[in-house]
């Protein structure tokens, strides 16, 4: 994967085939490399481009002090600029499902379609996010946690709550938890506790601003409250549909990658993408 200039960022990216670019943005702590059974099949009938996000994989971190969602989107408006692409289609899961909704919002004539997969519209939209946020995990008892435990023993952590909390099947299989386990303890701390703190701060976007097709997708196991903000989402985007994809949880484009992609291409043919 080649390297561009973006910003204060060396950006390790990928593009394969030909034809409309296809953005895919991996969700935290993990890397580009979950898009790759996307990348298989997309690339046969469109360009497909994937990178690193800020902090993540092999573009790294930075010496800025705080990161933020809009941050990363900015970030995705130069990469497309240095690239001299133009109105790609977008699809972003968990932060990067974020990432798309506030590039989408800031930037709405700079795209022709959207996916937003196993995201939220806000970090709290429902009486059981507020309860994750503020009674459960708020974000200074995490980010202290993550400091005093290392990143580690804080991996550890997050996936006894995320069984806690959610369940086995929101994290998916051993594969599943395998892979974002070698992937997150890539990151370091500092890395580590400015991308948790993005998570935090995400607000509502003015959705009503994004006038391409847009289609939310969710994994069947997904947690309960996520099913909340799609239906938010979709009331606040003009043109937008929300499925389902069966025998997944959270990551439900490598859980179900068949069914993703297919769901996907139906809505793009639908809507002439």
């Amino acid at each position: 994967m080649p390297y561009i200039q973006v910003r204060d960022l060396n950006v390790n990216y990928d593009v394969q085939g030909k034809g409309q670019t296809f953005v895919f943005i991996h969700g935290a702590f993990v890397s580009s490399s979950m898009w790759e059974s996307q990348v298989k099949f997309f690339s046969n009938d469109y360009q497909t481009l994937i990178y690193d996000i800020r902090g993540h994989g092999k573009t790294g971190g930075s010496s800025l002090k705080k990161y933020s969602v809009e941050l990363y989107a900015d970030d995705l408006y130069g990469l497309l600029t240095e690239l001299n692409i133009k109105k790609p289609i977008i699809c972003g899961l968990s932060l990067g499902g974020m990432i798309a909704q506030v590039y989408a919002t800031k930037y709405p004539d700079k795209l022709s379609g959207l996916i937003l997969a196993d995201t939220a519209a806000t970090i709290t939209l429902t009486t059981w996010d507020y309860f994750m946020r503020y009674l459960v995990g708020p974000k200074w008892i995490m980010l202290l946690t993550l400091r005093l435990l290392g990143v580690h023993r804080f991996i550890k952590f997050s996936f006894w709550l995320a069984k806690s909390t959610r369940s086995k099947e929101w994290i998916g299989n051993e594969e599943i938890v395998e892979y974002e386990r070698n992937q997150m303890l890539k990151l370091d701390k500092k890395e580590y506790l400015k991308v948790f703190g993005s998570l935090y701060d995400f607000t509502l976007q003015k959705l009503s601003r994004i006038t391409v097709p847009t289609l939310v997708l969710n994994g069947e196991f997904e947690e309960k409250s996520i099913f909340k903000h799609a239906e938010k989402i979709q009331n606040l985007i003009p043109i937008c549909e929300v499925d389902i994809i069966k025998n997944a949880g959270h990551t439900s484009n490598m859980e179900n990658s068949l069914e993703f992609n297919e769901k996907v291409v139906y809505f793009l043919q639908k809507h002439n993408r």
